[in-house]
């Protein structure tokens, strides 16, 4: 079991010694202790090829490393439990060095040196001033606010003895919307799940005739129903009622409730609901104990059903006072 040792470099870099860098090692004491003890010329020579290697090593990592910049480009959309690409810029700053072995990790939480790991991306060659696109998957365990730290980049090159560590610190935080199931929509106008009617009797731009009428000014040419016109001799126009939407509305009892697995499963099937009737063409609404958002549509609405979900929380029970 080869113990494991890291080294804090500034600025803030980490050096820590392969297996094949222990064997270096132990390798280059026991030709420097021969020649210690022989005072053979030959082995004085070997062990000063190894500490140049060992030299050569430290500073060809430190080139490769040496202005890497990150960009991270995050997903709209985030939900528990269900993987998503998170797409990584890589970018190789200086004119003349090519970067080798270049591994870049997407490292989650508050502080940067105790951050773990999301994701990890490879480069192998990335040459002055080139940039390379990379993704890696992100499965988010737990609905909430997923912070950011910053990036590990490490290189082994070039002999594979230690591997070098950089730390970029790059705070950043998202969103993590909570598990959705596929869920079926509500039949319209079924068990009470769907409030409203699909279509109203106001005037609009709809598909239905409801009768004609007499032009008036501001009409559209297009709306000229031009035989019943003729037969009569005036203008007539056609009225469309307005098709409208059928409505949802969500509810969740969050007074009262424990968080647990039992709250987080009613989080979890709400969302649920809300994403299978918005993509069903609902216009959806949500009501919890606390807080109502009325039924809407559009990607904005969507977003902001989400991230109630994403932040709500158990609410106290009413006392005796506040419940009379």
């Amino acid at each position: 079991m080869w113990r494991r040792i890291r080294l804090w470099l500034r600025p803030p870099r980490t050096l820590q010694p392969t297996r094949a860098g222990w064997l270096f090692f132990v390798l280059t004491l026991g030709v420097g202790f021969a020649a210690l003890n022989t005072g053979n010329n030959l082995l004085y020579l070997v062990f000063s090829f190894l500490l140049g290697f060992l030299v050569l090593s430290g500073v060809l990592s430190e080139a490769a490393l040496r202005r890497i910049e990150v960009r991270r480009r995050l997903p709209r959309e985030i939900f528990a439990g269900s993987p998503v690409p998170v797409g990584l810029e890589i970018e190789n700053d200086q004119h003349r060095i090519v970067s080798y072995a270049i591994v870049v990790e997407d490292l989650a939480g508050d502080d940067l040196h105790d951050a773990l790991p999301l994701g990890r991306v490879f480069v192998l060659r990335l040459g002055p001033g080139a940039r390379q696109q990379r993704a890696y998957l992100l499965t988010a365990a737990a609905r909430g606010p997923l912070r950011l730290a910053g990036y590990r980049i490490s290189t082994r090159f070039p002999f594979g003895l230690f591997l070098k560590s950089l730390l970029l610190e790059a705070p950043a935080e998202t969103l993590v919307y909570p598990a959705v199931d596929p869920l079926r929509a509500a039949a319209f106008g079924s068990g009470g799940r769907s409030l409203g009617e699909a279509r109203s009797h106001q005037t609009g731009h709809g598909t239905e005739a409801a009768g004609l009428r007499d032009f008036r000014p501001g009409d559209s040419a297009r709306s000229v129903h031009w035989r019943a016109s003729a037969r009569r001799g005036l203008l007539l126009v056609r009225d469309r009622e307005r098709e409208e939407r059928p409505e949802m509305e969500v509810r969740l009892r969050t007074r009262g409730r424990e968080g647990g697995d039992g709250f987080e499963a009613s989080v979890r099937l709400a969302a649920s609901e809300v994403v299978a009737h918005l993509d069903s063409g609902f216009r959806v609404g949500l009501a919890s104990d606390g807080e109502r958002i009325p039924p809407a549509e559009g990607p904005s609405h969507r977003a902001r059903l989400l991230t109630f979900l994403a932040r709500v929380a158990p609410e106290p029970a009413a006392g005796p006072r506040e419940a009379a």
